[in-house]
């Protein structure tokens, strides 16, 4: 019987997870460690955070659907990996903190054959002074959608700013990226489309003005150095779409820039040119800067090995080119395949667990040397996609042998449907629909735009907001592993 520990329940963990519960049977062990006792949607949570869902349609409970698939589940935060085992035993483990299940505060050593780090981001909002980390501590002065509690707490704030516009007073909103380094500009640009649309079904729209804050060196780069898509023949730029959607909103917008500090009402920041500002504002929802959760790594002798399982941001290192090399020397081939670390064969990363590479838009800096740059998403469907990566290439590993074929996907060769919210409402309501491929460019294969415009296409409307609604519904359907499930793409 082989044993498979996965580190984190979110998309990519809850992936590898139920499909190797499915595949694997009660013949192995699969045990999953997170210490969240639900599970979350978080493309909806920005429905939470303007009011139109509740917290409980976008989370459930874990151990129930855990219990389907023969999963064991342990409420636990993982802290350490020892891959060589210890000098008592050569079995590699990890060492957790329970988190719940009656056991809070005690730490255990959980013993694996193959470990999956699939633990997502650190929200680092301690990277910004300042910056607020969604539930209104002293000294924070910005919400936060990035968890269904930090969503409500987003909206209630958000509907305090609403009533005092009604009572005709002039506010700013400031929706963006709180940090030069920032990723998921996706669910802030959802945000701001929400608030506006919001804004004027409450009937207050005069009375708001909204700025768009972001590190993007274009509106609609997403961190993917923006999309160039089919249309009717043409190929355009999303930074023309987004462009069009923010000036027919009134919605103005600030690029290149960096939050420094934020204090009460008012964002410090620097663009890449140099340039030193300040943005006022009444309310403010800035996406924090991710990182690794901050895993320890030791080698038999307990000496510390963390920097040859992680870079320095924490994230795991797999078997992707490292090699620092100029912007114009990245390559496609410099992506992972199979997220197999390339010290330890029985470990792998799945989702925002792994370190890319590199970019995929262009770094900058300022004349200060404050770097700035769009970083690569890595959220949704990729990392649904590359946890049933991980979770195939683990069952051939176990049903093979150690020299099975590992199941490859790349982000090189990988598409990706987004559906980004412009306002919620049955009737009323419009979302921005669009493909990738593949998400990292490849100028080799598609000279010009890095993209193949065939497949890379998008459009804006009602229906789109139907599929955004539609896809809501059937992702948890399918997390919560009902009847035909697996028929269900990642």
């Amino acid at each position: 019987m082989a044993r498979v520990v996965i580190m984190g329940g979110g998309v990519a963990g809850h992936t590898t997870a139920t499909f190797l519960g499915k595949w694997l049977g009660k013949e192995h062990e699969i045990i999953v460690v997170t210490p969240n006792s639900h599970w979350n949607w978080i493309p909806s949570n920005i429905w939470v955070g303007v009011g139109r869902m509740s917290k409980e349609q976008v989370v459930f409970p874990l151990a129930p659907v855990y219990k389907k698939v023969n999963v064991d589940y342990r409420q636990a935060k993982a802290l350490s990996i020892h891959p060589e085992g210890s000098k008592e035993s050569e079995k590699p483990y990890i060492v957790v903190e329970y988190t719940g299940q009656g056991k809070e505060g005690t730490k255990e050593e959980i013993a694996y054959d193959y470990l999956v780090n699939a633990t997502g981001p650190k929200l680092n909002f301690d990277a910004t002074e300042g910056l607020g980390d969604g539930n209104n501590q002293l000294g924070k002065h910005t919400v936060s959608v990035c968890t269904a509690d930090h969503a409500l707490h987003a909206n209630k704030k958000l509907r305090e700013l609403f009533e005092r516009a009604k009572k005709g007073e002039k506010l700013k909103v400031v929706v963006g990226t709180g940090h030069g380094t920032c990723t998921c500009q996706g669910a802030a640009f959802e945000y701001i489309l929400n608030i506006e649309k919001e804004a004027r079904d409450a009937g207050v729209r005069e009375n708001i003005e909204l700025t768009w804050f972001s590190n993007e060196p274009s509106l609609g780069d997403f961190g993917m150095d923006s999309i160039h898509m089919g249309v009717m023949g043409y190929v355009a730029d999303t930074s023309l779409l987004a462009e069009s959607l923010f000036a027919e909103r009134g919605i103005h917008w600030i690029l290149n820039a960096h939050a420094h500090k934020i204090e009460e009402g008012k964002i410090h920041y620097e663009l890449v040119d140099g340039t030193m500002g300040e943005l006022e504002f009444d309310f403010a929802m800035l996406i924090p800067a991710f990182g690794g959760v901050g895993l320890k790594a030791y080698d038999k002798e307990n000496n510390d090995i963390t920097d040859q399982l992680f870079m320095s941001n924490g994230f795991m290192k797999v078997d992707a080119d490292y090699t620092p090399k100029p912007y114009e020397e990245w390559k496609p081939s410099d992506w992972p395949k199979t997220y197999q670390s390339p010290v330890y064969k029985n470990i792998f990363a799945a989702g925002i667990a792994f370190a890319p590479p590199h970019p995929i838009s262009k770094p900058q800096k300022s004349p200060n040397g404050t770097l700035i740059v769009a970083s690569p998403p890595r959220t949704g469907m990729p990392s649904g996609t590359i946890g049933k990566a991980v979770a195939h290439s683990i069952r051939n590993l176990i049903e093979q042998g150690e020299n099975a074929p590992l199941h490859a996907i790349s982000m090189a060769e990988m598409g990706a449907l987004c559906v980004a919210s412009a306002g919620y409402g049955l009737k009323s309501g419009e979302a921005v629909s669009f493909t990738v491929y593949p998400l990292v460019k490849n100028f080799e294969k598609y000279p010009g735009t890095g993209r193949d415009t065939g497949k890379t296409f998008g459009t804006i409307g009602l229906a789109g907001h139907w599929i955004k609604y539609i896809l809501h519904y059937m992702f948890i359907y399918k997390a919560k592993v009902k009847p035909g499930w697996t028929l269900i793409p990642e």
